[in-house]
């Protein structure tokens, strides 16, 4: 009978509103492509390749030009077609994500791929960072999950497929977590006994949301 007052309401699921700013999401995006035509030229380019090598909505394509979360902090645009030459990088992490981290945790938004140099150098990256070469994918899950829940199901799903892939997996402060097809290896990962490694996390299994306010020791960008 009675409608629950706006303020008591649960706040909505939003995993990303960590990670993306105003102007760098989907309304920023359409503002930044309508700028410049040429952008549009590039998008349309970029999202048939996308499409002709199989990996055309495996995410939404606009996601995937999303720069660093520190764009407007270093001064870069919110949102970068990659040099053509490195499309290809990003094929094989997509690849994976569509044909086994969506189908054990379900869909993802996109929150970080591809740094030029000078941004990568400016939010932090590591120098030989994957997403230089757009071969990184940053994402947060859409499904309400736990810290703790996710890491058990991305390195249950990491032992069990990444080395055939070659897969690196990272999980980040909060719910965001790195896909990249350049060699199989992990960090990031705490059990909530403060012990690291997928190992450490498998042996536990998923445990209660637990806060922290130093969660990751190990480099910020991979």
């Amino acid at each position: 009978l009675f409608a629950v007052p706006a303020a008591a309401q649960a706040p909505a699921w939003n995993p990303a509103a960590d990670y993306v700013t105003a102007g760098q999401d989907e309304p920023g995006y359409r503002s930044w492509v309508l700028a410049l035509p040429s952008r549009q030229v590039y998008v349309k380019a970029f999202n048939s390749y996308l499409v002709t090598y199989g990996v055309g909505g495996v995410v939404l394509t606009w996601q995937l030009l999303r720069t660093a979360s520190d764009w407007s902090r270093c001064g870069a645009q919110p949102f970068e077609v990659p040099p053509t030459e490195a499309w290809p990088n990003i094929v094989a992490a997509l690849r994976y994500v569509g044909a086994f981290v969506e189908p054990r945790i379900g869909e993802v938004e996109v929150v970080s791929v591809y740094r030029n140099p000078v941004l990568n150098a400016c939010a932090g990256g590591a120098r030989e960072s994957t997403h230089k070469t757009m071969g990184a994918v940053d994402m947060v899950p859409l499904t309400p999950t736990t810290r703790e829940a996710l890491m058990t199901k991305l390195c249950g799903l990491h032992e069990e497929s990444g080395e055939r892939f070659f897969i690196g997996l990272g999980l980040y402060k909060g719910l965001r977590f790195h896909i990249d097809a350049k060699k199989f290896r992990e960090w990031g990962m705490e059990s909530v006994q403060g012990h690291f490694g997928c190992g450490a996390v498998l042996a536990e299994g998923p445990m209660p949301y637990v806060e922290r306010s130093a969660i990751i020791r190990t480099p910020a960008h991979q």
